[in-house]
């Protein structure tokens, strides 16, 4: 008798029907709020109103309120901005990277992924634009030839790129979000009790009827977009990373900055998802949906992501020292023993060493472990970030120019201000829109449910019987 192999654990547990899936993912948008939701929803708006106040302030008084100075050019707007766009990276890769490698598993996180994806980026391009300090000349970064007479945009600015990545970036993850959502939205029109709310769905669906030509295109579609957002997904962090790279300042003029960063945005954007999912599935009783086998592939995307990041730090330390370049070295002898030494030692912490811990079955497939790790690999990240930007600029070539940077209060409320505005998006998010694709995880019920996976036994079982009662 030969054992069978071990058949993989379903991607949906609790003996659920379609009925009990729609059931599940409408039941929040159509009840009212719990208390809790508008607790959170009301400190989230609260941090969210103060940043936006220190932003007009900022806007108001000049760029001089920051914390910046003459040495230190760039601090913690970029240093936030390139983390609010590595965290918008997850959504992308779980949709389009994962829809083209046919994962069954990324139905249950996908939707949520992509409004994280598109929030986040929201907050990305604020810091940008406030860093130019004069918004309303802010369409001076698009090429509009008639506006400027013979005077052009440079072209040869990375910071340019990054006008061009990021919006189309933008469009295309809202494009790939709103069209995953107009079979939900019309499940939820047919459900509709109050006329408001009807009318509300039945606007956004755009007349989905549910027919096979309609879930023919819809499948079509979601190929393109996906094959159109797969090398967006490597581009964009790669060109964010560019405007590092293709500067002469020590610590930056590195090739390795593209794939590095691209690594790093996979890690923290998963990471991000994870602390949301986490939080979502218990408020929301979706566990049935998201439960420890999700987390566990979520971590080995970040256990894999982080050993690549890590590999990296220690690629651009060996290569510091091995180009003979004295400024290079001393760039990253300083990171390591300058005065921001503690926060390059919380970088390798939290980016190098708390990934590795994935490697044991025990704690990738622990919830409060998962829950802890993603927020610390968040903040790694961020002060990635802050090492890569200030401690490459706070000492130079001229010692009478070194300087230190120390963050105003307007520098901290306008990042914990976009991140109240970002909870703000999603809790509106996960109240009146389905927070999982509802119409996509059906069709993995019959594969991956659990009623379904371990039941030809049982059922050959039942009929066999049957059978023999007949005869």
């Amino acid at each position: 008798m030969h054992k069978e192999a071990a058949i993989r654990e379903p991607l949906i547990l609790g003996h659920k029907s379609f009925h009990d899936v729609t059931e599940d993912v409408c039941r929040p948008i159509e009840d009212k709020a719990p208390k809790m939701w508008y607790v959170l929803f009301g400190i989230a708006a609260i941090i969210g109103l103060y940043g936006v106040g220190c932003i007009l302030y900022l806007l108001g008084t000049g760029v001089g309120v920051w914390g910046l100075n003459k040495t230190i050019g760039w601090a913690w707007d970029i240093t936030n901005f390139v983390w609010w766009v590595g965290i918008g990276h997850a959504g992308t890769l779980i949709s389009a990277v994962l829809l083209l490698f046919r994962q069954k598993w990324r139905m249950a996180i996908n939707r949520s992924a992509e409004a994280m994806t598109i929030f986040a980026v929201f907050m990305a391009g604020l810091f940008p634009l406030i860093h130019m300090g004069r918004l309303w000349l802010g369409y001076w970064v698009l090429p509009l030839p008639n506006q400027f007479g013979s005077l052009w945009v440079n072209f040869n600015s990375p910071l340019l790129w990054d006008v061009f990545a990021i919006s189309t970036y933008l469009s295309v993850s809202l494009v790939f979000w709103y069209i995953g959502l107009i079979p939900d939205f019309a499940t939820i029109r047919d459900r509709a009790k109050k006329p408001i709310a009807k009318k509300m769905y039945s606007i956004l669906s755009f007349g989905w009827s549910g027919r096979a030509k309609h879930w023919n295109r819809f499948e079509l579609v979601s190929l393109v977009l996906a094959g159109l957002a797969t090398p967006l997904v490597f581009s964009v962090h790669s060109i964010v990373s560019f405007d590092f790279a293709t500067s002469v300042i020590p610590g930056w003029h590195t090739t390795i900055f593209p794939p590095y960063f691209v690594a790093g945005a996979v890690f923290s954007g998963f990471a991000m998802v994870q602390t949301l999912m986490l939080v979502m599935r218990k408020a929301m009783g979706l566990e049935a949906y998201i439960h420890t086998k999700h987390v566990e592939y979520m971590n080995i995307v970040i256990m894999v992501t982080g050993s690549i990041v890590g590999t990296a730090y220690i690629t651009e330390l060996f290569i510091s020292w091995y180009s003979g370049v004295e400024y290079e070295a001393y760039a990253f002898i300083n990171r390591a023993t300058g005065p921001y030494w503690w926060a390059y030692a919380s970088m390798m912490t939290c980016n190098v060493v708390s990934p590795q811990l994935m490697w044991f079955k025990k704690l990738r497939t622990s919830l409060i472990f998962t829950f802890i790790i993603s927020i610390v690999v968040n903040i790694g990240m961020w002060f990635e970030r802050y090492v890569i930007i200030v401690t490459s600029l706070h000492r130079d070539y001229l010692p009478s120019s070194w300087s230190m940077h120390y963050p105003s209060h307007i520098d901290i409320g306008v990042y914990v201000g976009t991140i109240g505005l970002f909870f703000v998006f999603f809790l509106l998010f996960a109240r009146f829109f389905p927070v999982l694709a509802l119409n996509e995880v059906k069709t993995i019920l019959k594969s991956s449910g659990e009623s379904y996976k371990n039941a030809p036994d049982t059922h050959h079982g039942h009929s066999d019987n049957e059978n023999n009662n007949e005869h």
